[in-house]
């Protein structure tokens, strides 16, 4: 059986929570609008914004000692064949020994922030060209929305953040970017100290990916991938790899389109990894095909892995075609862990279960 209603108990569960949400907010507000500001950046900076899980609306919620984290990109007018990524990365220096002073250190890729409160990685990347600096400065980029929030999102100049959507332009603001060419934005280049190389990277392309992929799922895909980043984390944190985004990827590729639910999605996605990939893939990035995301998730990994997700396949097989209520939520309880709502207490019904007439209401997890 699907239970819709216990999963929607069981994503609320596992979504962060409304003062982590805060947390975010409170982070990356101010840190952008602190770069916004600076006297000696402002020349250099095109715009920021927020990538990775939140922005694609595929986060959960932190666990035991785990921290919230947000990603924000900074594109800068730095010109890659003139500045090392040591030298870019360090123009950037008395900015955060201004504003966070102790609190920061320069990581492979990025500048890894740490509040008391959440943790900020703040992404670099070098000049874009005069084309794309339009498109990366428009809302379609720049906002905050996510495909929680909204399903109509492109990358395009006219569409609007959900916030500007009322009055009487409300239809006009809805028509007008579905007939607009999206841009064809160029991957961004980011510094990587350890290799002293500027590399290509693609954040607009997946969350294009993922906006694109939600709305042929029905809205479920992005629901789908946080219950099986659940399991993943929680149910069968060994081995550590794939997790995060290369393991969002695998499960982008195995997600069938037009599902009627996560019920649906999650079984189905996990029989697809179990039945198709069951070697290491190799999965090149949505934007930059020459990165394979799974190249730091070794054979031995990948291969124990993919055990575990053929087990996971049978339990929520049996779950979603059992035609005993009782039986399925059990099971579903059994693949996802105790944020899973078990039945309810026997009430003399032929199942031994008395089912739960209301439908929780989850509520907005905006950014902004």
């Amino acid at each position: 059986m699907e239970v819709p209603i216990y999963f929607a108990d069981f994503l609320k569960g596992i979504r962060p929570t409304s003062s982590q949400i805060q947390d975010y907010q409170t982070g990356h507000r101010t840190l952008r609008q602190r770069l916004m500001h600076d006297d000696d950046l402002r020349p250099i900076i095109v715009c920021t914004f927020i990538q990775g899980s939140y922005r694609r609306a595929t986060a959960i919620r932190p666990i035991a000692d785990k921290r919230p984290d947000v990603d924000v990109v900074v594109v800068t007018r730095l010109d890659k064949d003139k500045y090392t990524p040591i030298q870019a990365m360090n123009k950037f220096k008395p900015f955060l020994d201004k504003y966070y002073s102790g609190k920061y250190r320069f990581q492979g890729r990025s500048i890894g922030i740490t509040l008391s409160y959440v943790d900020l990685d703040l992404v670099i990347t070098s000049a874009p060209s005069e084309v794309d600096e339009e498109g990366l400065s428009s809302k379609s980029v720049t906002s905050y929305d996510t495909p929680e929030d909204t399903s109509d999102w492109r990358l395009v100049r006219s569409w609007v953040p959900v916030g500007e959507k009322s009055g009487s332009l409300y239809v006009s603001l809805l028509e007008a970017p579905k007939k607009e060419a999206e841009w064809k934005l160029s991957p961004l280049c980011i510094p990587d100290r350890e290799t002293k190389t500027w590399e290509r990277t693609h954040p607009l392309a997946q969350i294009q990916w993922t906006w694109a992929k939600n709305n042929k799922c029905n809205g479920h895909y992005v629901n789908v991938v946080k219950a099986l980043k659940w399991w993943k984390q929680v149910m069968e944190p060994d081995p550590e790899k794939p997790k995060g985004y290369p393991l969002e990827h695998l499960v982008g590729i195995c997600c069938p389109d037009g599902i009627g639910s996560v019920a649906e999605g999650v079984t189905l996605t996990l029989e697809a990894i179990a039945s198709q990939y069951p070697t290491k893939p190799i999965l090149p990035d949505h934007g930059v095909p020459e990165h394979d995301v799974m190249a730091r998730v070794s054979d031995e990994d990948y291969e124990a892995f993919h055990e575990k997700v053929s087990g996971a396949a049978k339990i929520a097989r049996r779950a979603l075609d059992s035609d005993d209520f009782r039986e399925s939520v059990l099971a579903w309880q059994e693949l996802f862990g105790k944020k899973f709502p078990g039945p309810t207490p026997p009430s003399g019904n032929k199942n031994g279960f008395t089912p739960r007439a209301q439908k929780t209401q989850i509520g907005s997890r905006r950014f902004a």
